[in-house]
């Protein structure tokens, strides 16, 4: 069969069956036609090249520390990225986070500064959007006196926040009510039912989408055993079965399905010479919630780890893995000054540890590297990428703003604890 030979111009381009010929002040420029063969043999090539860069990137290691943002790839192809250093260093302040139509907020309230004194106890806010990589002030909190260890939990696309305690020129503490609901995208404080029983240095987390349960805890002259349990549908407030373990203030835990963990913190052991005594309690405790009854919690004693004895640790539940995760923290309790009730200066740990609902164990991870840090009151996690503690003490009680992460890839590498 014969061809047609066909002719037309587009601008300056003149093309036929076999040529593409330029026209431009008189000069002509013959082009081979492509080949549509050759682009059928390219275009795989081409794409596998795509493919295997895009898994290069997503395999990069997640950095476990830094001083200014990372970005990173997901495996489901998402940016992330996680925040770098606080713009003022600060210890034992509130933290939590949310995420609401794909962006991930993170937010930090109140705490100690660097020069660790009464009048460096701060009222202020941060705000860390993801989709602007940068931490941004918040209002202040809307309280007379800045605060030390309160606890904030994330709900929807709110972040509630509790208690704390002042502390007076003369050194007078005093644990407060409050409770407030807080949005982060128009900057308001909305006061919420007072905690009966006003808490510090307690453990928070939420339960149901629905419930806030507060455990344990310092209130004014001692810890208490209380079960606090705020409905943030009702406002209002219920007493659910008490802690049995040793009252304590500085613990941590979290909540996976409608099971919780709780480890360590600072008891009462007696008074001398007019003076509370304070000791390291080593304890560990799984609580279980009645899925129909959530002030009824059902008990009972896990076994028992060095670490579960450290004060002010960071922690999280994390329902993908299953895992109630724990890091850092220090083995000697200490004033909010980081020096020991035994006059001896007080260390972090860089531990980072889990106890495993689904296997019912603990678990080290023998990939798991960070800086040693103390003084928290939460765990985030940051998108698909890692787990961080925002703030804290470094080595010499050092204030620090610093963001320190452990990479999610690390879960893999967990590690039951062999019973002794």
């Amino acid at each position: 069969m014969g061809s047609t030979h066909e002719r037309f111009r587009v601008g300056d381009l003149e093309l036929d069956s076999g040529t593409v010929t330029l026209r431009r002040e008189g000069e002509e420029i013959a082009l081979p036609r492509p080949s549509f063969e050759l682009l059928f043999w390219l275009a795989p090539m081409v794409l596998l090249a795509v493919i295997a860069i895009a898994f290069l990137v997503v395999t990069q290691n997640f950095v476990t520390q830094t001083n200014g943002p990372v970005t990173s790839i997901s495996p489901i192809g998402q940016e992330h990225l996680r925040p770098g250093s606080l713009p003022e260093p600060i210890t034992n302040n509130a933290v939590a986070e949310f995420t609401q139509n794909g962006v991930q907020y993170l937010m930090s309230f109140m705490g100690l500064g660097p020069g660790k004194e009464h009048e460096d106890i701060s009222k202020k806010a941060w705000l860390w959007r993801s989709d602007t990589a940068a931490w941004e002030p918040f209002p202040d909190v809307p309280v007379e006196q800045g605060r030390l260890a309160a606890v904030a939990v994330g709900l929807y696309d709110r972040v509630l926040l509790f208690g704390g305690y002042t502390v007076a020129p003369d050194g007078t503490e005093q644990s407060t009510p409050e409770v407030f609901i807080i949005n982060p995208l128009d900057g308001s404080y909305k006061p919420r039912a007072e905690m009966p029983v006003p808490v510090d240095d307690a453990v928070a987390f939420a339960y149901a989408n629905r419930y806030i349960y507060l455990v344990s805890g310092w209130h004014d002259e001692g810890n208490v055993s209380h079960v606090q349990v705020y409905d943030t549908w009702e406002d209002n407030w219920a007493m659910a079965d008490a802690f049995p373990g040793t009252p304590v203030f500085g613990h941590a835990g979290g909540i996976v399905g409608n099971q919780f963990v709780i480890v360590g913190g600072v008891g009462v052991l007696g008074v001398k010479g007019g003076k509370r005594q304070f000791g390291a309690i080593n304890q560990a405790w799984l609580g279980e919630i009645d899925p129909e009854n959530p002030q009824r919690i059902s008990w009972s004693e896990l076994p028992l780890l060095e670490e579960t004895a450290q004060y002010r640790m960071a922690a999280t539940g994390d329902e993908s893995s299953g895992l109630v995760l724990f890091a850092g923290g220090s083995r000697r309790p200490y004033n909010f000054n980081g020096i020991g009730y035994d006059g001896q200066p007080a260390e972090p740990e860089d531990s980072f540890f889990a106890w495993d609902t689904a296997s019912a164990t603990w678990v080290y991870f023998p990939e798991a590297s960070r800086v040693a840090t103390m003084d928290h009151r939460g765990l985030l996690r940051i998108g698909n990428e890692g787990f961080a503690t925002v703030g804290g003490m470094t080595a010499g009680q050092e204030v620090t703003g610093r963001v320190v992460a452990v990479p999610i890839q690390v879960l893999r590498s967990k590690t039951p604890v062999q019973p002794d």
